[in-house]
């Protein structure tokens, strides 16, 4: 198992944390955690209920302030740019809870989502590329968010994600609350995105299943790094599995 202190330095990460203690108000819920994410990789975030996952996500999309510590994305210092600066950036957020605009159609939620963007003419494009993905979607263009099925609303937040075309995606927490057909589902189409090139980083309660699909994985505990290596390196290690995948 790597010490999660050693971080690589063979080629530059896409995104660097480097050392941040970030929390609420005066607590720190993270202490010196440090993670890197490469071009193209898939990275999980796993560990028990208030080891700081998602605070991590939180602190890399300027929502918290680190104490101390810097973010890098792209090779620039965006320690606590403000998310709509990091969205411009290249950086794509799926907050945890299946977040849409409940009373739009899905095609307006999606045209919230190219905020940033004023040519009518590339809204369409993407809007296109989107359903080439998602086609349970494209099905359901005018059907009004709240009416769908969770699994369907995750997917409606994760395809919103990427009307900005980001370089990378954090998602948060992205099968919580999910029927087990729905979870195989929201899986099936991070498989999918990760095939198309993406740089993803989840946080994920159900370990296992991210575990699966992740190039390398971080497991937090108490704020702090305890352990990383690939994904299939920490599926299989006889301590994660007794302590984080339930034996």
């Amino acid at each position: 198992m790597k010490n999660p202190a050693q971080l690589s330095v063979e080629s530059p990460a896409l995104l660097q944390v480097e050392n941040i203690s970030a929390g609420y108000g005066k607590l720190d819920v993270l202490q010196n955690v440090s993670l890197r994410v490469q071009r193209g990789e898939v990275v999980a975030i796993i560990g028990p209920n208030g080891a700081g996952k998602s605070t991590v996500l939180k602190t890399v999309m300027g929502m918290l302030k680190p104490s101390q510590g810097r973010v890098q994305f792209d090779a620039q210092d965006i320690t606590a740019q403000r998310t709509d600066q990091l969205v411009l950036r290249g950086l794509g957020y799926v907050p945890q809870g299946r977040v849409v605009f409940p009373k739009m159609s899905v095609l307006e939620n999606l045209e919230m989502g190219a905020f940033t963007v004023r040519d009518p003419r590339a809204i369409a494009a993407r809007t296109a590329e989107v359903f080439a993905l998602f086609p349970r979607l494209a099905e359901r263009t005018r059907q009004i968010a709240g009416t769908m099925s969770g699994g369907e609303q995750q997917m409606l937040s994760i395809a919103r994600a990427l009307m900005t075309r980001p370089q990378m995606i954090l998602l948060d927490e992205p099968s919580l609350g999910l029927a087990p057909k729905f979870v195989d589902m929201v899986f099936d189409q991070i498989v999918a995105l990760k095939e198309t090139g993406i740089t993803l980083a989840i946080v994920e309660q159900n370990a296992a299943r991210a575990l699966e699909i992740a190039t390398r994985g971080y497991v937090l505990e108490l704020g702090r790094n305890k352990y990383q290596d690939s994904g299939q390196a920490l599926l299989n290690d006889e301590r994660v599995r007794k302590m984080y995948l339930g034996g």
